[in-house]
């Protein structure tokens, strides 16, 4: 016992650092999806997420989108828990055999003008499962794909930009 008082008696205080300072490019990028989104909805962009057979790699950047640091909100992207209430689809993984259907039912269900962006290598190509006997194929072989993000997990950084080529596009052109 009394090595432990004073074990902790003679240690320093020891704290972590703070949180790193943001990344002005993300800034930058942020602003300019949120520009995009105003322009095209007027609103804020909603964001169903489909994981019809990934590893969950993406998931997990995906993920950091919500987090502190990245914030999607603030930028007007929200996600949501239907496809009915979405305007753009965030696809994971290769699609399986036995999630080919509802990946093309969430598709559907899906109001237009839709945007639909392949999350990651399995998305784009089937990557690593390529060839698996329960792989139907990459994404595009379901449903039409606007934008692919590559990446074996894709960094957030790349997905925000991703979906920023998508909405501009998919902007409508002006007016002459």
């Amino acid at each position: 016992m009394k090595l432990l008082f004073r074990k902790i008696l003679t240690s320093p205080v020891v704290t972590e650092p703070g949180a790193p300072p943001p990344d002005p490019g993300v800034e930058l990028l942020g602003s300019a999806i949120h520009d995009e989104v105003r322009k095209r909805f007027g609103r804020s962009l909603h964001i169903r997420e489909v994981d019809p057979g990934s590893c969950n790699g993406c998931e997990l950047e995906i993920g950091g989108l919500n987090g502190p640091y990245y914030d999607l909100e603030r930028f007007g992207l929200q996600f949501v828990a239907s496809p009915r209430h979405a305007d753009c689809l965030l696809v994971t993984g290769p699609v399986t055999r036995n999630m080919a259907d509802p990946l093309k039912r969430t598709y559907d269900a899906t109001p237009d003008p839709k945007i639909v962006i392949a999350v990651g290598d399995c998305a784009k190509d089937c990557g690593i499962f390529a060839g698996g006997y329960g792989v139907v194929g990459p994404v595009s072989a379901v449903i039409p794909v606007d934008v692919v993000v590559s990446g074996c997990p894709p960094s957030p950084r790349s997905i925000l930009a991703a979906i920023l080529r998508a909405l501009q596009a998919r902007s409508p052109e002006p007016a002459h």
